[in-house]
């Protein structure tokens, strides 16, 4: 850069930032339409598309050089950086964790115990024992081994509609007993 000749006057740096009027046309011209674009790219989201059409109208401030071209709208560039925002706001958001939803309040938070399973299946051992001899071994063969009431009958040398009519019944009676455990506990 070459110094300016004695008695002239040093050419002065345009400003770092938009004027004020500057940017309050800007608003008025485009600042409805790139909303809407926004609102578009939101998926309706007006709170997201005001966030952005702020940045977008901070970016024109910052880059005052792009409100002085020789082009006849800004409307195509306020696009391009409202569109390039939307992009790096969405791909911010997928990177993060979800953030957890509050729970409601006075519902109680219940924590998985590790115990529990073994408690029923006690419960469920004791229950067994209390049926008789018959019922246990129809149970055994239908639940604990899945073998179908035919096959069952079969390994106990029973008709099928014994099996049938042992199953009811001894579904019946453990669900009583079990129903027993629940309220003493």
């Amino acid at each position: 850069m070459t110094a300016p000749a004695p008695g002239q006057a040093r050419p002065t740096p345009r400003s770092t930032r938009a004027t004020e009027e500057e940017l309050a046309q800007l608003q008025r011209e485009h600042g409805r339409a790139v909303f809407g674009f926004l609102l578009g790219l939101t998926y309706g989201d007006t709170q997201r598309a005001e966030d952005l059409l702020q940045e977008t109208m901070i970016r024109a401030w910052r880059h005052p050089e792009a409100l002085h071209t020789r082009h006849d709208s800004m409307r195509p560039w306020l696009f391009t950086v409202a569109r390039r925002l939307a992009i790096d706001a969405r791909r911010a958001r997928l990177s993060r964790a979800r953030e957890a939803v509050h729970c409601v309040e006075n519902t109680p938070i219940t924590a998985e115990d590790p115990i529990e399973p073994s408690i029923q299946a006690l419960d469920v051992r004791a229950a067994l024992a209390r049926l008789s001899a018959d019922h246990r071994a129809v149970l055994r063969e239908v639940y604990f081994r899945g073998l179908s009431v035919n096959e069952a009958a079969e390994a106990l040398d029973i008709p099928p509609g014994t099996v049938k009519s042992r199953t009811y019944y001894a579904l019946r009676a453990l669900r009583g007993v079990l129903k027993a455990y629940a309220t003493l506990g």
